[in-house]
């Protein structure tokens, strides 16, 4: 049995609208929903375009409402909720759901089946929905699809006085346009126009969430076709472009389909990994690996449904997405585009989401990712050519880190780095209240300062290139790290130093992951022993089943559940949440201080074992971004996160099997 099958017979509402599928079009946009097909996110849709890849992106066609008429008996197939109901409740005629490989909703009613397959074409924001109709005993059906479209911004609901269509109606389907683009809808079914709004559809999950939670929906008519025959294939085709009603027919649907097929499994064969858990993650990957129109090169999705690209995110997941999957050209790509929007050694940490404003660069540690991600992509690949191209990417971050650039960013006298507030990844801000105040000298920027350093010493010298500097700033670096971060009590690293008004020095001894990294990093600091007790610290505090604690629930500032408004959720997220791409890190330090012994190499594996479960938890087929700190340690925030699925497929690869 297809492991993402799991349902088979009746359908749990409540469990169901908890799981979700995503498929994607490799340029930001996406469709995705429940497995019962109900919308429980505003995020949710079978068409979210991408206007400018890989960001604003917009709901364009919310869901199609199926009925099956036979006589005077009218099936509703699609889910819905609205005030203190469910209508209709088509769930209930869901006999299986499968999301590999693609989603496919098998219905039965009566002894007539219908079998719906969803998928996208790559490189367009062209959803594609397929039917095949099983009618054994000839009887007179009528097959009807509702369209429920709107043009809106995914951040937003939208209600029936905010937008205005002009409609464009053709014997087969039916062109939407508003100031914010178009939707055109095709078919092999004919269309009849009949005007209708939904009115407060309600999405459970932003309710949770303390989001605005309800919407309207417009239905402009309905797609038809008589059913006499044993068996049909019928489809509809949803784009934000022009469709020519001589390019949409069967032939181009199933073409489709076959391309989409292949390319999933050409990712399979070039990687070449084996096992069910590895390919699984190789699918999940490419959903995040995309093209940005503002550069014409690659960059990669932080996270589905409501990340844009982070350059932080894209440059931990960078080696799990690309390198690890034998993506080295995407891998090019990605790097290129960073390097390309450098500003004072800083590369971006976000672009817009609008793609209109220039990049944000309020981040310390991207840059030092990247030299990371550079280094790794030579390990893999020993091309040295581009490393070439981007060495004076690797001299300007270097340069600007030791001189001083943006936001205090600066080496100290000691050789370490130093930064103003919310700078590294633990950023969470409620107005101007720092939720996890990180300024000064934070113990992982200076593991990564120190790695960058090195990465960059090994490339100089492949390139031919002078380093002696570097070498002096690393080596001031190193004498300097364990005087300033060991924290002899608690045997582990500060998490932060900082100098106050009054020149005092204050050591923020909350035992956080970011430790970790002094350990897991190629090029470390710390002795052997050390780095064996903070190994052994963050076991025993912050390790779970499923990541790392981002603090200790031996902290009075530690919160559990991450849920509630978004104040609650924020005041968890950095203080308690547990992180998945952090269970990758801290696989890399415990293999590393084991010297990768068959003994510690099993429990290693025994700890990723929990992710193969979850695959079929949450979002189907991929890892969440977060979960509760607190046991059963449920997931949260984005249903498919980057590094998330990175780190884990990257440990897998590379500390447990090898391979790198």
């Amino acid at each position: 049995m297809d492991p993402f099958a799991t349902y088979n017979g009746e359908f749990d509402h409540t469990s169901a609208i908890s799981r979700e599928w995503l498929i994607t079009n490799g340029i930001g946009g996406y469709a995705s929903s429940t497995v019962i097909g109900e919308n429980s996110r505003k995020y949710h849709g079978l068409l979210i375009a991408s206007a400018n890849p890989p960001v604003d992106r917009r709901v364009l066609l919310s869901s199609l409402d199926e009925e099956i008429i036979v006589g005077h008996e009218v099936y509703h197939l699609a889910t819905h909720s609205y005030p203190d109901t469910i209508y209709p409740s088509g769930f209930e005629y869901l006999d299986r759901f499968s999301a590999s490989p693609l989603p496919t909703f098998e219905y039965s009613i009566r002894n007539i089946r219908l079998i719906k397959t969803i998928f996208m074409i790559y490189g367009q924001n062209t959803t594609i929905v397929k039917y095949k109709l099983f009618n054994p005993d000839n009887e007179d059906i009528v097959f009807r699809i509702l369209p429920l479209v709107t043009n809106r911004d995914f951040h937003h609901l939208g209600k029936a006085g905010d937008i205005r269509f002009s409609e464009i109606h053709y014997p087969t389907g039916v062109q939407l346009g508003t100031d914010d683009g178009l939707l055109q809808l095709r078919s092999n079914m004919q269309y009849r126009r009949k005007p209708y709004w939904n009115y407060n559809i309600e999405y459970d999950v932003e309710r949770e969430r303390g989001e605005a939670y309800q919407e309207d929906l417009y239905n402009p008519g309905y797609f038809e076709k008589q059913i006499h025959e044993p068996a049909c294939e019928l489809f509809v085709v949803a784009s934000d472009r022009i469709l020519k009603k001589k390019d949409i027919n069967s032939e181009f649907v199933n073409s489709g389909y076959e391309r989409e097929l292949l390319r999933q499994k050409d990712l399979q064969d070039h990687c070449n990994l084996k096992g069910d858990f590895t390919q699984k993650l190789v699918n999940a990957a490419d959903s995040f690996i995309v093209k940005r129109s503002s550069t014409s090169s690659g960059s990669i999705i932080a996270g589905y449904h409501w990340f844009a690209d982070w350059g932080r995110d894209a440059m931990i997941s960078l080696p799990g997405l690309t390198l690890v999957t034998g993506r080295f050209n995407d891998a090019k790509d990605i790097l290129t585009t960073f390097s390309e929007n450098c500003s004072g050694g800083l590369i971006p940490n976000r672009f817009s989401d609008d793609g209109i404003y220039p990049p944000d660069y309020n981040t310390v540690d991207a840059s030092l990712w990247f030299i990371n991600s550079l280094g790794k992509y030579y390990s893999y690949t020993k091309d040295a050519g581009f490393v070439r191209e981007m060495w004076k990417t690797v001299v300007s971050i270097i340069q600007n880190y030791t001189e001083g650039t943006l936001y205090g960013i600066r080496m100290d006298e000691d050789g370490l780095i130093e930064h103003d507030a919310q700078l590294t990844w633990m950023d969470v801000k409620i107005g101007d209240m720092e939720i996890t105040p990180r300024a000064g000298k934070a113990c992982e920027i200076n593991a990564l300062w120190y790695n960058a350093l090195c990465t960059a010493i090994r490339l100089g010298k492949i390139l031919g290139e002078d380093t002696e500097k570097y070498q002096k700033i690393a080596q001031l670096a190193k004498s300097n790290f364990t005087e300033t971060f060991w924290n002899q009590k608690d045997m582990c690293l500060y998490d932060c130093v900082s100098v106050n008004e009054d020149m005092s020095v204050s050591k923020d001894a909350a035992v956080r992951p970011n430790q970790i990294f002094a350990v897991s990093l190629p090029y470390t600091m710390l002795d052997h022993e050390k780095k064996m007790m903070i190994v052994e610290k963050v076991k025993e505090d912050l390790l779970t089943p499923f990541g790392l604690r981002s603090l200790s629930p031996k902290d009075s500032r530690y919160n559990g559940r991450y849920q509630g408004s978004i104040d609650c959720r924020d005041h968890a997220y950095h203080n308690g949440t547990v992180w998945a791409w952090l269970l990758g890190p801290f696989v890399t330090a415990y293999a590393k201080v084991n010297n990768k012994s068959p003994l510690s190499l099993e429990y290693c594996r025994h700890l990723l074992v929990h992710f193969e479960a979850h695959l079929d938890e949450a979002g189907i087929g991929t890892i969440s971004e977060i979960f509760d700190g607190d046991s059963p340690h449920r997931p949260g925030g984005c249903i498919s996160q980057a590094w998330s699925v990175a780190e884990i497929l990257r440990t897998y690869v590379e500390d447990l099997n090898g391979q790198n």
